[in-house]
């Protein structure tokens, strides 16, 4: 036994691994400086994030209304006798009808993408998102502009949500250009309208 603690070789190496076990190991600093781990959904959480929206609305109305209404009157004086002869008999009668019928149909179809920003993030978790987006082409122009609420469960994995998953959802579709400015009336005729 004493001739091995003998060997400076021995006795250097069991020095030193008493050394190293009685360090205290050092801290290490990750290098990532996401919140998120390295292996989750990169999902929108925060302001600033972007967020995309699947549209995809179908809605549809229709409306019918009729209304009928007639009313007649008539009146008849005979002629008079006595002194009152100078009183030729006469008759009078009015009548009056109104018929009115009405038929609305609308149907819309909206589909896209649109990519959203977080504006502000609400106590309870949900998402406040706010965005637009405008194309322009051979002259007309296409703006589309959503806002709404989205929770965070409802985004998917690849950071997307449906339309319908969108609370208090305001889609708006505004267009400007020459066919727009076809599809509207003239000024004479919405003065018409207005007065009739």
């Amino acid at each position: 036994m004493s001739n091995i603690f003998a060997k400076p070789k021995i006795l250097a190496l069991i020095l030193a691994t008493m050394l190293l076990a009685a360090v205290q190991p050092a801290a290490a600093v990750s290098l990532w400086s996401d919140q998120g781990s390295l292996f989750s959904d990169r999902k929108a959480r925060a302001v600033g994030d972007s967020l995309t929206i699947i549209i995809n609305e179908v809605s549809s109305a229709s409306r019918t209304g009729s209304a009928n209404n007639s009313k007649s009157a008539s009146t008849q004086v005979n002629a008079g006798t006595g002194l009152l002869t100078f009183i030729d008999s006469a008759s009078a009668s009015a009548s009056d009808s109104f018929k009115s019928d009405g038929k609305i149909t609308n149907t819309s179809t909206v589909t896209g993408r649109i990519t959203v920003q977080v504006t502000a993030v609400k106590p309870n978790g949900n998402l406040v998102v706010s965005g637009s987006q405008t194309i322009r082409q051979n002259g007309e122009e296409q703006k589309i502009t959503i806002t709404g609420e989205v929770r965070p469960e409802d985004v998917s994995v690849d950071n997307t949500v449906l339309s319908y998953q969108v609370a208090n959802a305001q889609l708006q579709i505004s267009g400007k250009g020459p066919l727009a400015n076809k599809q509207r009336q003239g000024i004479l005729t919405q003065l018409f309208n207005f007065l009739f």
